[in-house]
């Protein structure tokens, strides 16, 4: 597998080796050694699956410390723009945001460390998407950064997606505290 690192530091995009033959294909999702050589420590505990219908945006999640998750996401069938803003306050790229289209095409996934919010648009309709935590979910320590913030200025390519009322309430970026 390739292991390349985006412009925000510790976000990583993984790049499987994919074996094809007449029957399907085969390839690692995740191995704990090639991570590990890549400098990424994290050990996963909790697997999750979402299906979402087209134009679902789902975000911009993260729990507070000391429940903030690093996440390893992918989707399984389907598309979607995947989205991690850095929320860590001495960051250099505070504030930034990263996007990328992960699908059941190009097989790629998503690493994400702790202190970046994340969220999702659904591009196909029926969309799988899997991701790994390296905590387990805590209600009282979830957080959610408005998806649609003008000081983010995220390019989601949509007016008007589906949000749940949840996220449709999540709170602008120059209200977050310093968490991470």
């Amino acid at each position: 597998m390739e292991i390349m690192q985006t412009d925000l530091q510790g976000l990583l995009i993984i790049k499987p080796r994919i074996f094809t033959d007449e029957r399907g294909y085969f390839y690692e999702s995740w191995n704990k050694e090639s991570f590990s050589k890549a400098g990424i420590q994290t050990d996963f505990i909790q697997d999750n699956q979402s299906m979402s219908k087209q134009g679902v945006l789902r975000g911009l999640h993260f729990q507070a410390p000391p429940h903030a998750q690093a996440k390893l996401v992918r989707v399984v069938r389907g598309a979607v723009l995947d989205v991690a803003v850095d929320i860590r306050k001495n960051s250099p790229t505070y504030g930034r945001y990263w996007a990328i289209e992960l699908s059941e095409e190009n097989q790629l996934s998503f690493y994400i460390p702790e202190g970046f919010a994340h969220g999702f648009l659904t591009l196909q309709p029926n969309t799988i998407f899997s991701y790994k935590c390296s905590r387990l979910y805590n209600k009282n320590s979830e957080d959610c950064l408005l998806w649609n913030d003008p000081d983010l200025a995220i390019s989601w390519n949509t007016t008007d997606p589906i949000v749940s009322d949840k996220d449709k309430e999540g709170k602008p970026f120059r209200k977050l505290q310093s968490l991470f």
